[in-house]
């Protein structure tokens, strides 16, 4: 791994796969490390021939934390959009975008597909939308638009993101229990939970790093971002859209709502997907991104 100053912070990355592949850029979602992407899931990507590239977003990871911003308050920033007032966050995803652009900048790449999970698909959305000219597609995975009139996450879910769990530095096994729970309340329903993988995974994460004011300004860069779907109508670029039918934390509706905003796109809906990648689907996910490098490849 390596780190690289970009948009005028640091960033941790990795590059897996042929060095004259071409390049594709890896977005994780809310408050998860590049790790979240599975090495065995990169290395498909990565055997069909793809220079793989995933980092840590700011704030989680090894990358740089904004601390300094100090902890958004939530309460101000949903009255200032009930007023419809711009809100005062650290950042908004329009930083992200602009994060992942300064990487590809450091690493001397003019174009890349993009490709992003979660909040890291609103990120890759916008990067796709505002950087069109360093866009070769786009696959957006269980992610959406933020329109304000989709369905909601279920309240089992929404616990899951607003119920963190005891502090691991003073609880260790009482945080991965809870986070356990969590991944089962998320995950994909019509496939095996492994739950001792799952629980070392987690460790794992926490041992490498372990941010969560770094989670709550990401959280809330989502929440006080603007309605996507005016930017979205712009992309150009080949657009796959991939959506868990099962998925309780993003309901199948934003991913609808994607693929009907971007011109072209295509909408792979996967039954039984929740919001997670179970290993099954490891193939089934590496074909629906191919699919948008391959549409690229055609309108070159």
């Amino acid at each position: 791994m390596a780190r690289a100053k970009a948009n005028g912070i640091e960033l941790e990355y990795e590059v897996t796969g042929p060095a004259d592949g071409a390049p594709l850029l890896l977005i994780m979602g809310l408050g998860a490390q590049m790790t979240r992407w599975p090495e065995a899931f990169v290395a498909k990507l990565a055997a069909r021939g793809l220079r793989v590239i995933r980092f840590d977003n700011r704030d989680v990871g090894l990358s740089s934390k904004l601390d300094a911003a100090g902890l958004p308050d939530f309460m101000a920033m949903f009255t200032a959009l009930g007023e419809g007032r711009k809100p005062d966050v650290p950042y908004l995803l329009d930083d992200m975008a602009a994060d992942a652009v300064g990487l590809l900048d450091a690493l001397g790449i003019a174009r890349a597909h993009i490709v992003g999970a979660s909040l890291g698909g609103m990120v890759a959305q916008l990067v796709a939308a505002d950087y069109p000219d360093r866009t070769l597609s786009l696959t957006s995975i269980m992610s959406t638009t933020g329109n304000r009139a989709l369905p909601l996450s279920s309240p089992e879910a929404m616990a899951v993101l607003n119920d963190r769990g005891p502090d691991p530095t003073a609880d260790l096994e009482g945080y991965l229990d809870h986070a356990l729970k969590g991944a089962v309340v998320v995950g994909s329903p019509g496939y095996p939970f492994d739950a001792a993988e799952t629980r070392e995974r987690l460790r794992a994460d926490f041992q490498r790093s372990y941010s969560p004011s770094g989670f709550q300004r990401q959280y809330a860069a989502a929440a006080a971002s603007p309605d996507r779907r005016p930017k979205l109508a712009t992309i150009t670029a080949p657009t796959v859209v991939i959506h868990g039918a099962a998925d309780a934390l993003v309901p199948l509706a934003g991913g609808q709502d994607t693929a009907a905003n971007i011109p072209g796109a295509e909408l792979i809906v996967i039954d039984g997907m929740g919001h997670d990648f179970p290993p099954p689907l490891f193939d089934t996910v590496a074909d629906g991104i191919l699919k948008a490098v391959d549409r690229a490849k055609a309108n070159a």
